[in-house]
């Protein structure tokens, strides 16, 4: 293409490349169907020609829309920016587009309302986030509708190809074994709202390992928060006004985390000097608090782009790199100044 104003067609790439415009639309598609030699040819004259496929094209000769939808009902920000960083990752790379629906979880038009959304945008396939991903009846509508999905979740609530775990169960083994190392004897539990299977795990992945080590949780030491700062002042203000206070929490996510060391700065206790504090999300704020907060990591943009990656690999019908994809990620902890010991750590 000599003309500078001249644009590049796939029948250009194609004559080029000797080949068909079917052939091209494989190779753009990331169809498994084309040999490499040929593969490497065709990218090798798509890059000299600087040829850029409309979506639009691309989507009336495949039948398909190149947008992928993520819905969630998930009040903290800092998740729904790292899952969208990370779909928005592996859009970016297969040529697709994202578009985001809020929308209420206990809504008794949950599906009906999804279902309009996908047909209305007309996706080729939806992330889902918890609590939303625990809606069986959703799914099910989905499946009879012939829509592809993959769902968010922190146990096997699927099929692998259309599931991506956070496996908080197994996580909870490193706080509690932080918890023994520290010497705790006496650990309190601030869980989340009891609709979220996160909420299941995470306690019982702790009182499971915790037990495995010889220390047990006692039951009145396990009160219910709902993932809001407000909720975990009250559960702090319960468990550290009590005449024998707990010598370690874990809170079940940051913010609850962080009420309780403000509850026990107000109340004159220090942390980690007379107790320990655990949280979950490793949200910017955990970092910047003095003290700075323990918390578990969980890789939600990593998970969000896996996610996105099975919808894409399936619609091309790439069961190699389906195959491929992973499944699980277990969240890391992150070890600062709440859970420090006298030398710190």
């Amino acid at each position: 293409m000599n003309d500078s104003t001249s644009t590049a067609t796939i029948n250009d790439v194609a004559r080029l490349a000797g080949v068909s415009k079917r052939t091209v639309s494989r190779v753009l598609n990331n169809s498994p169907k084309v040999n490499p030699e040929t593969r490497e040819k065709i990218q090798q004259i798509i890059a000299e020609l600087d040829y850029a496929p409309s979506k639009q094209a691309r989507g009336l000769a495949s039948s398909r829309s190149y947008l992928l939808g993520l819905l969630y009902d998930e009040p903290n920000a800092i998740v729904i920016h790292s899952v969208q960083k990370g779909i928005l990752s592996a859009c970016a790379s297969h040529g697709y587009e994202m578009v985001v629906h809020p929308c209420a979880y206990q809504s008794e038009s949950l599906t009906a309302d999804v279902l309009n959304f996908v047909t209305r945008s007309k996706l080729d396939g939806l992330i889902i986030m918890p609590p939303i991903s625990a809606n069986e009846a959703l799914t099910k509508a989905l499946q009879d509708k012939g829509i592809p999905y993959v769902r968010l979740a922190a146990i096997a609530v699927d099929a692998a190809e259309k599931v991506v775990i956070s496996d908080d169960r197994s996580a909870m083994r490193q706080v509690a074994e932080l918890f023994h190392r520290r010497g705790c004897k006496d650990v309190a539990v601030i869980l989340g709202p009891p609709h979220r299977l996160a909420s299941k795990e995470r306690f019982e992945g702790l009182q499971s390992a915790l037990g495995d080590l010889g220390i047990q949780i006692n039951s009145q030491r396990v009160v219910e928060g709902d993932f809001t700062y407000e909720s975990g002042l009250l559960c702090a203000k319960q468990l550290l006004s009590a005449k024998s206070r707990p010598d370690a929490v874990f809170a079940s996510n940051d913010q609850m985390a962080i009420a309780v060391i403000h509850t026990a700065e107000d109340l004159g206790l220090k942390v980690p000097g007379d107790l320990l504090v655990v949280g979950y999300d490793d949200e910017p704020m955990a970092s910047r608090l003095r003290p700075s907060l323990t918390t578990l990591q969980r890789p939600n943009a990593d998970m969000a782009r896996a996610a996105a990656l099975k919808l894409i690999a399936a619609a091309s019908n790439n069961e190699q790199i389906l195959n491929e994809l992973p499944t699980v990620f277990t969240p890391q902890l992150i070890c600062r100044q709440s859970t420090a010991d006298v030398a710190g750590e």
